[in-house]
């Protein structure tokens, strides 16, 4: 429960179990693919999502050992073109080990994106390789965003350029600080007419409200932006949500790190919920001093009388 393994843990059984399949198994991309992420997991939960020069030289080793085993694993398949999300998707994973060229990452995230322009995992994803730390600069990132935009328009309008910014802007002042705020926006509620599920209104509004507008750094250009994009969880809620997804506010409270150690999911969930319902209390502050109480229908928040 400290987050440390108990003396003597098998820490290697999983992974060496799933490389005992693949050696079973050396021609499937499917396996190769299972036990390629998993090496990267591996590797990423050592490294962390900091900078490199924050990173200790034990870390690092592991991290790099686990990438170096995974690109040996797809060697034989990465450069193939099969038509697959999964191998797509893999190949792109591994830019996070490799010194891959700048054009070259953004062209394995263009290829895996155009696969299936309704998934935006893809998008988020390439919009922090793009980052100077990654592969790209931020002149980099802007264009691939609009160039995104413009390839997804049928199925987001302009919520691509949003997808792609979405989660560089959250690790990066400079970016945050270049970010065009008014496509940004324009994205946000492209995004929500073309799917309004309870998920993504908590992803977006738990984004803007917490992940982005609680994460004020002393840029003043980055926190200006900042906290525009944060007005915007006003209208999300208001007009959008009509449930409480406590999960989504406590991960967003944390810069969607999917690195992060949950030690007990129902206190995890918990400060989700206090975190959301602390925000929408403030954002009906009026309707609440006057006795009013904000009941979620089907069609989004009301105020009703007590």
């Amino acid at each position: 429960m400290d987050g440390h393994p108990a003396k003597g843990a098998p820490l290697l059984a999983g992974i060496e179990a799933l490389e005992h399949v693949l050696a079973e198994y050396p021609k499937s991309y499917v396996v190769a693919c299972i036990v390629a992420q998993t090496h990267m997991d591996i590797g990423w939960a050592w490294r962390g999502n900091c900078w490199d020069i924050e990173v200790p030289d034990r870390n690092r080793a592991a991290f790099e050992a686990h990438f170096d085993r995974a690109t040996d694993i797809m060697a034989p398949f990465c450069p193939r073109k099969s038509g697959s999300p999964l191998l797509a998707a893999t190949c792109c994973a591994l830019l996070g080990g490799s010194d891959t060229g700048k054009r070259h990452a953004a062209d394995r995230y263009e290829v895996l994106i155009d696969m299936n322009h309704a998934n935006p995992r893809p998008m988020r994803a390439m919009g922090n390789h793009l980052l100077p730390r990654w592969f790209g600069s931020y002149e980099e990132l802007e264009l691939e965003a609009r160039r995104t935009a413009s390839r997804t328009a049928d199925t987001w309008g302009a919520g691509g350029y949003t997808w792609v910014q979405f989660d560089a802007i959250g690790y990066d002042d400079q970016a945050c600080a270049n970010l065009d705020i008014d496509f940004f926006v324009e994205g946000l509620k492209d995004i929500l007419k073309r799917r309004s599920d309870p998920y993504t209104v908590n992803l977006l509004a738990a984004y803007c409200a917490n992940a982005i507008g609680q994460a004020f750094s002393g840029n003043d250009r980055a926190d200006q932006v900042r906290s525009l994009i944060a007005n915007s969880a006003q209208w999300i809620v208001r007009n959008h949500l009509t449930e409480l997804h406590p999960m989504i506010w406590a991960h967003a409270a944390r810069g969607f790190d999917n690195n992060l150690r949950v030690h007990s999911p129902t206190r995890f969930a918990a400060s989700g919920r206090d975190d959301a319902m602390r925000i929408i209390t403030a954002m009906f502050s009026k309707e609440i001093a006057s006795g009013k109480r904000i009941v979620f229908t089907d069609t989004g928040p009301v105020a009703q009388a007590s």
